[in-house]
């Protein structure tokens, strides 16, 4: 059985068990921070329009139909800089590098999109986050020697380059 991407909404009834699943464990994470919104809210603070082409994208990873995986990025208030959100894969899937490929599947439409470079937070509870990102090259920006529980967020940034056969696009774009 082969994996398929699937452009989409975030409103879209399919991506739903994922939001759901996101949901559980971002609140299984945080939820006794005292003063922090429940992960709903912060699931619902941007509009679902902002991941649509030709802003942004919203991304599903299905097998056999059923979503496994997924991701999403906007506009970031930077120029040519998307801002990546939702990266999950389903619990029961994860340690397969299904998040890495979602990611790097993000990264080929957000060049697709025009965007040259990536901006993300994760979570300071969540180290296989910040492991998967610094795998794929994403350079951190906050102090590697502090407890990242310090920090409420860790952000990385990312130079995208150009997907294999669009290297003669990427030279033209940078001249």
């Amino acid at each position: 059985m082969s994996d398929i991407f699937f452009s989409t909404s975030p409103t879209d009834p399919a991506a739903q068990p994922l939001i759901q699943d996101l949901i559980r464990e971002y609140d299984g994470r945080y939820g006794d921070i005292p003063g922090r919104d429940p992960a709903i809210v912060e699931l619902h603070r941007y509009a679902p329009e902002l991941f649509l082409p030709p802003r942004g994208h919203f991304l599903l990873l299905l097998r056999g139909g059923e979503p496994i995986a997924g991701g999403a990025f906007m506009p970031h208030a930077e120029p040519e800089t998307a801002e990546v959100k939702r990266v999950w894969a389903r619990s029961d899937l994860r340690r397969q590098g299904l998040a890495a490929r979602v990611v790097r599947e993000l990264e080929r439409l957000a060049w697709d999109q025009g965007y040259r470079r990536f901006y993300l937070t994760t979570g300071s509870r969540q180290p296989e986050a910040v492991g998967l990102y610094r795998s794929l090259g994403y350079e951190p920006h906050f102090d590697l020697n502090v407890d990242a529980t310090q920090f409420s967020h860790l952000p990385f940034r990312k130079r995208l380059v150009a997907p294999a056969g669009r290297v003669a696009e990427a030279l033209a774009f940078s001249a």
